[in-house]
């Protein structure tokens, strides 16, 4: 191995090479900064400052003393600032205090990953055995649960839990919050609640954390806990609204750092090759002077190249350097990280995967193969390197996407800006209905609590009560689940929908992928790359959540074609900027991958084009549109500029920017542009949260869209391109293969844009936005208020009717055969007559003619019952009866079926008078005026139900877990569509 050489020796090699000399744009070094310390509160007992000097901490940095002040002072916490500036000391110094003074306290940390609680119970666990030398008392220890603590473990931890848990959200959501009641003792005690890598609980992920932490704390108050709750983040530009929104709690915030900082060189390359390749070349001269370095790369495919390119030319130090992304199996991941500790692996290139703070020991270098995305994530990634207090180096090899384009252009801008802010909605519909009924099995939702008081939240404890998701109680006071443990069913990273990808030669799984990602990166056909291997998808199975890939040696990879349309459903704002209506509100977006492009590695060339067949995704979402002036695209078509390339280009250049004004990845963000939308009734470019219900990132944007639009005419204005190009319009993920594209014209428009003046053009709108596109008329209630309501909705003529039989199903051979069973009788009650008549079974014909005459014909089970009976008497579909099923209704709400008797036990309060065995030993023993008696009651039952539907819109029943319960039905609604449809 060659003599190790500092970091300056390496960054002026480079900056006098001949080659990267000149690629180099900007190479400036932050200065060393010096630690500012505080003595420790006055609040912080003599123990703790003896068991800090034990681990060798004789002086608190500032904020850390501000922090500690603000915890002891009963306030919410969150502190945000740079890597390896001291955190864990903020929290875990008020928790060992907790513990001192009372040997019950509890405490709960939160880690998003696996990796990250382990190395935290390393540190916890090193302060805890100190404690034996400060104190007499005997302390509890730490310990983690998580997927990977065995059955035996758990048990043990759950009947006597440690003085700190560590875990992670998916532990906390399926395994802890689901079973408080094995969790009384941590409830019942839970001081503290640590919450770390504060700035991932964004988007998505951030608005299922929002509910997560939200159930937390309704359960420790129902076990009469309080626990103040301590956030750490990364430097983010809104740390103050990010955690009022996870927490649903006033806190306060620290963000002015005193630890000590090393001197740092950061370098801008703008590589005249491809990024990855020079990433590649650096990585190597990094290594071979021992130093020890990372690479973060923006894709799995980019790091399995880099890592394929550089071992080869390592010699004997091939095995010093790894690939690392999310894709790997746990166990491969975990032995990487171990060689980086341990010092067994020099270089390391990854995906953002350890961007968070695993402990990796102490590096040298840092690479980014393209800018990160974000302020914030540059920052966090070069927070790795320069840990212990020794000069580092982070260097920027730009891409040609536009942001990076950006920043080789404006560095000076880049050193000045502030963090972007992280953007999550914890109104999402969708979420707020799945934490809602889990919350509801955990703990009925009182009509009393103070969350249940929120508008947004009533009308999805609404919603979810007219779909049986939740019932209420009889007294409509309390929210009951429908299900016992519903939390399986909701994935807090993603739609939780992943497919296995597996070798087809030796069967292996190989790696994973999100469903959401599925269709447009594991098509057939689609090229996959998993360690250096290059594979191509020989089938995507979506029923059977497999991806099969086979080996190849191959020169091309692939890129799909998309389709989309965009539905506006509501506009909730708007606002002009000069004659242009900026929109933000819900759409409906319908994308389709239609195909896939073959693109040779080398030249960037359409080698074929490929068709596919795969079905449509369909996300209801949160989006950002402009409505364009009409003048202007008369002006542009006028003079033949290319109107559709110029709002393609300039959809893809504010997509490309979003990232300056929001914490997001430009794949969180869609977009579409229409030169003639039939709801704008002109021409709009729509830009969206690419996720169901949105995340966040269009409404923080919203208001700041002016910025949007200035920045976006800057880039394109600075960018020396002549067509267009990856730097400023052109789109990786473009479903279209940035067809058509128009730079000048796209300039142009946005200068009129920013430019015009309000009062240039009429600002009239162009129409009323509709909630929908037109559609033909719904026959809902809710669309028609001429509808028929309650007992009203019944018509002059119905009939309600139940039948016996002479037979059981044992003696024709099942359920399946009712057509063998015959009537015995079968009695219905008449509307017209307000009475009953009874019909025996000679009279068949007659009651199949009797019911054909009525306007619409109701009963319990008689779709699936009494009419496969009746079929026996009459060649008529009697399926095509207007037909009302009580118990098919019921089971569309509930998902299975209640008898009768059940209904009728609790709703009406009384019981049925017999059974159908009964029922079948009077027909066998001749007692007719016993069966008639019998058949008439449970008519008379049926109809008492349906008036008491009808009228009151619900039903009485005790669920599964002997609640009595509301069931919700909308017969008035049904009985209406059924009549108007014949």
């Amino acid at each position: 191995m060659a003599e190790k050489r500092d970091i300056s020796e390496y960054v002026s090699s480079l900056v006098g090479s001949k080659k990267f000399g000149p690629q180099v744009v900007c190479n400036r070094t932050l200065p060393k900064i010096s630690a500012a310390f505080q003595e420790a509160p006055v609040t912080t007992s003599s123990r703790i400052i003896s068991l800090l000097e034990k681990v060798g901490v004789r002086k608190l940095y500032s904020h850390q003393v501000e922090s500690l002040q603000h915890t002891a002072a009963g306030k919410d916490l969150i502190v945000s600032t740079p890597t390896a500036s001291g955190k864990s000391l903020i929290y875990n110094v008020p928790v060992i205090q907790s513990l001192l003074d009372d040997q019950n306290a509890r405490s709960l940390y939160l880690f998003p990953l696996k990796a990250l609680a382990q190395d935290q119970l390393k540190t916890v666990s090193n302060l805890l055995g100190k404690l034996t030398d400060v104190t007499d008392k005997k302390v509890r220890q730490a310990a983690v649960y998580d997927g990977d603590t065995s059955a035996y473990q758990r048990s043990k931890i759950r009947k006597d839990p440690p003085a700190i848990l560590i875990t992670n959200p998916e532990m906390l959501h399926l395994s802890i919050l689901p079973f408080h009641e094995s969790w009384i003792d941590l409830f019942k005690n839970l001081r503290h609640l640590v919450i770390d890598e504060v700035h991932v609980y964004r988007g998505v992920f951030g608005s299922h954390m929002a509910w997560v932490i939200r159930r937390l704390l309704r359960v420790a108050h129902h076990y009469g806990a309080d626990p103040r709750i301590t956030m750490l983040s990364a430097t983010i530009g809104n740390p103050k609204i990010l955690a009022e929104k996870l927490t649903g709690r006033e806190s306060v915030v620290v963000a002015e750092s005193g630890a000590p900082v090393s001197a740092k060189h950061v370098l801008f390359l703008n590589p005249w090759d491809n990024p990855a390749y020079a990433a590649s070349q650096l990585l190597e001269a990094a290594v071979k002077r021992d130093l020890r370095t990372i690479v973060y790369t923006k894709s799995r495919r980019m790091t399995e190249l880099i890592s394929m390119w550089t071992s080869p030319k390592l010699g004997p130090m091939k095995d010093k350097v790894s690939a690392y992304r999310a894709g790997f199996l746990p166990e491969e991941r975990r032995e990487i990280e171990r060689d980086l500790s341990r010092g067994n692996l020099i270089g390391v290139i990854s995906t953002s995967a350890l961007e968070l703070g695993i402990d990796i020991g102490d590096l040298d270098l840092c690479i980014l193969v393209g800018y990160p995305g974000s302020i914030m994530s540059t920052w966090q990634r070069g927070g790795r390197v320069g840990r212990a207090q020794r000069d580092s180096a982070i260097i920027l090899l730009a891409g040609e996407d536009a942001l990076d384009q950006y920043y080789m252009n404006n560095p000076d801008d880049f050193f000045s800006r502030s963090p972007e802010h992280a953007a999550l909605n914890p109104f999402n519909s969708k979420i707020m209905q799945q934490h809602l009924h889990c919350a509801a099995a955990e703990l009925p939702i009182s009509s009393a609590e103070p969350f249940a008081q929120n508008t947004q939240v009533a009308e999805e404890l609404n919603d979810l009560t007219e779909h049986a998701v939740l019932y209420q109680d009889r007294n409509q006071t309390r929210w009951i689940a429908s299900r016992k443990r519903p939390h399986r069913d909701v994935h807090l990273r993603g739609d939780g929908s992943r497919l296995a990808v597996i070798n087809k030669e030796s069967g292996e799984i190989i790696g994973e992928i999100d469903g959401g990602r599925a269709l447009k990166e594991t098509h057939d056909g689609a090229v996959y790359i998993h360690r250096s291997k290059t594979l191509v998808v020989i089938k995507l199975d979506l029923e059977g959540r497999e991806v099969i890939v086979d080996e190849q040696n191959i020169s091309y990879y692939t890129r799909p074609t998309v389709v989309k349309h965009t539905e506006i459903l509501n506009e909730v704002n708007r606002y002009l900027i000069g004659d242009t209506e900026v929109c933000y509100g819900q759409l409906r977006v319908t994308e389709r991958v239609t195909g896939y492009h073959k693109i040779n590695q080398r030249t960037g060339k359409i080698i074929s084009k490929q068709q596919l067949d795969l079905p449509e995704e369909i996300i209801e979402t949160e989006g950002v549109w402009f409505n364009i002036h009409e003048t202007h695209r008369k002006n542009m078509v006028e003079r033949k500029a290319h109107f559709m390339g110029a709002i393609h280009a300039m959809e893809h250049m504010m997509i490309a920017l979003f990232p300056l004004l929001v914490l997001c990845d430009r794949n969180d963000i869609g977009g579409i542009s229409c030169p003639e939308h039939e709801q704008t009734n002109g021409s709009s470019i729509f830009i969206y949260d690419g996720y169901h219900g949105g995340a966040g990132l269009c409404l923080e944007v919203f208001p700041r869209s002016e910025e949007l639009l200035r920045r976006s005419l800057a880039t394109i204005q600075g960018c020396e391109c002549e067509n267009g190009c990856p730097s400023c319009v052109h789109s990786p993920k473009c479903g279209s293969g940035n067809r058509p594209i128009d730079k000048d014209a796209a300039a142009e428009l946005f200068s009129k844009l920013v430019n015009a003046s309000p009062d240039k053009h009429s600002t009239t709108r162009r129409s009323p936005v509709i909630n929908a596109l037109n559609r033909p008329a719904s026959k809902s209630k809710k669309e028609n208020e001429d509808y028929p309501k309650k007992l009203a909705a019944l018509p002059e003529r119905y009939t309600v009717f139940d039948l016996e039989t002479k037979r059981g199903a044992s003696e024709v051979g099942g359920w399946g055969r009712a057509d063998k069973m015959g009537v015995s009788v079968a009695v219905a009650y008449d509307s017209t007559l307000d009475d009953y008549i009874t019909f025996l079974d000679e009279e068949m014909n007659e009651f199949v003619s009797y019911l054909q005459k009525q306007e619409i014909v109701i009963g319990f089970n008689i779709e699936r019952f009494d009419y496969q009976v009746l079929s026996a008497y009459t060649d008529f579909a009697l399926h095509t009866l207007p037909t009302f099923d009580i118990l098919t209704e019921i089971k569309k709400r509930l998902g299975y079926r209640l008898s009768l008797d059940r209904i009728a036990e609790h709703t009406l309060g009384e019981k049925k008078s017999a059974d159908g065995l009964q029922a079948l030993r009077w027909y066998k023993e001749g007692k007719l005026k016993e069966l008639v008696r019998y058949c008439r009651k449970d008519v008379e039952i049926t109809r008492d139900i349906l008036l008491h539907g009808l009228e009151k819109g619900h039903l009485l029943f005790r669920n599964k877990a002997r609640d009595l319960v509301r069931l919700p039905c909308s017969f008035d609604e049904r009985i209406y569509d059924i009549i108007s449809d014949r």
